[in-house]
């Protein structure tokens, strides 16, 4: 899909509404190795009454975020469109920056696109006034390379414990 693609290169720039329907669908590519990873840790009870319908559920949670005017987001693209995104936002009583979402599609994952909207939304919140940076994600392997990408951009991981049981 992407071979042909100068995805070392790719051109960040803000979302456009046009972009919606391109950053939701890699947005679902992205996170269905997550899902399964999250279903394996937690089992298939949990998972479902957690997750009865994971991707309607990020479906919304994509198209709120990129409809929310509080939230700054960017897209990376190469080629015919977005292959990734990232949103992030302001806290401006706490001076801390957070960024909130970030996918980028799996086939051109492991190129540095990850990394590039890692870097522009953190200069973005540095720039913005905001004294520290912040990020979550999981613990369970399907998170491994979202881990990887931080700490190599020099944040901080602070472990938690967050549990669950079926009801």
């Amino acid at each position: 899909m992407y071979e042909k693609l100068d995805v070392m290169n790719p051109q960040i720039r803000g979302y456009r509404s046009s972009d919606e329907e391109s950053v939701v669908a890699l947005g679902l590519r992205a996170w269905a190795p997550v899902f399964v990873s999250l279903e394996t840790v937690l089992g298939a009870e949990i998972f479902r009454r957690l997750h009865p319908d994971w991707r309607a559920d990020q479906d919304k949670a994509v198209r709120g975020v990129l409809a929310d005017p509080a939230m700054r987001c960017l897209v990376a693209e190469a080629g015919p469109g977005p292959v990734g995104f990232v949103a992030a936002k302001l806290d401006q009583d706490r001076l801390v920056g957070e960024i909130y979402m970030l996918a980028v599609d799996p086939a051109v994952q492991g190129q540095g696109i990850g990394t590039a909207l890692t870097e522009m939304a953190t200069d973005w919140l540095r720039t913005s006034g905001m004294r520290v940076a912040m990020i979550d994600t999981g613990g369970d392997p399907g998170h491994a390379a979202a881990r990887r990408l931080y700490e190599q951009a020099d944040y901080t991981p602070l472990p938690v414990a967050r549990y669950f049981k079926a009801l």
